[in-house]
């Protein structure tokens, strides 16, 4: 199965998912088959969804076939190429570069962690491409999709392991 991102028709971009269609938003570099570190866009490709984390003092698990995990305040994620944990989970405090995912604003509350660059990793390639929670006004992240909380719900009710997301060009 493939949930598929793709330009709207009325501006922005939409996910479809199992016969819903939902706003999302987009990398600030728009979509990219050459994706590079810190560039801002989200990745032109197919990616499957590895596995899920959710904030537990802000909502209970949420229900789905995914692997779910609670974050704790101490986890982050590599962004530092050249770095042996180069996207890959890290325990915080990381000297290296890295982001918190442990955030005082509510768009990592969910993450769902996209199987890009990251079978091998390939440095410099990009990092931390999630499916995650919007802001209220789908601005744009710093290269991942983003969906509202409601639209999340209902994405991970119906994801599973084998599931792909496909994004894709203009």
């Amino acid at each position: 199965m493939i949930w598929t991102v793709k330009p709207w028709s009325a501006g922005g971009y939409i996910l479809e998912a199992d016969g819903f269609a939902m706003r999302c938003a987009i990398g600030r570099g728009g979509v990219k088959h050459d994706k590079r570190e810190g560039d801002g866009a989200t990745p032109i490709g197919k990616w499957r969804l590895r596995e899920a984390f959710y904030r537990p003092d802000r909502m209970p698990a949420p229900e789905t076939r995914l692997k779910m995990t609670a974050l704790k305040p101490d986890d982050g994620w590599c962004d530092a190429p050249g770095d042996p944990n180069y996207n890959r989970p890290v325990r915080l405090p990381y000297t290296a570069s890295h982001e918190e995912l442990w955030r005082k604003d509510d768009i990592y509350d969910v993450i769902v962690v996209l199987g890009y660059n990251d079978d091998p990793v390939i440095d410099g390639k990009g990092s931390a491409i999630f499916l995650h929670l919007a802001r209220s006004d789908y601005s744009p992240t710093a290269g991942c999709v983003a969906v509202a909380l409601e639209d999340m719900m209902k994405l991970l009710a119906l994801a599973a392991p084998d599931l792909s997301l496909r994004v894709e060009d203009a």
